[in-house]
């Protein structure tokens, strides 16, 4: 199943995109397609998303849980059903 998806582009970039795909021997649509399933792939990234800038005392307590984590320190075990999980948070 597929749906329409109605976007505003300013009319020049569109005309460039559509010229450029139809030298590329690509119909304007496959690449709108091409670019959506690379972003949700993960292989486009728009840039919006900064750098993560934490304060020193985070920067320390996470520090010191991958550290934990690295040496298998203070973490649950695996559970095999959520009634085993909630068993062990009771106890």
């Amino acid at each position: 199943m597929t749906t329409q998806v109605i976007v505003n582009v300013d009319k020049n970039l569109k005309i460039q995109a559509m010229k450029k795909a139809k030298r590329e021997g690509i119909p304007f649509s496959a690449v709108l397609k091409l670019a959506i399933k690379a972003f949700v792939d993960g292989h486009l990234n728009v840039g919006f998303i900064g750098d993560e800038r934490f304060n020193a005392a985070t920067r320390s307590d996470i520090g010191g849980v991958r550290r934990d984590i690295a040496k298998g320190k203070n973490l649950s075990p695996r559970f095999s059903s959520a009634r085993s999980a909630i068993y062990y948070l009771n106890k």
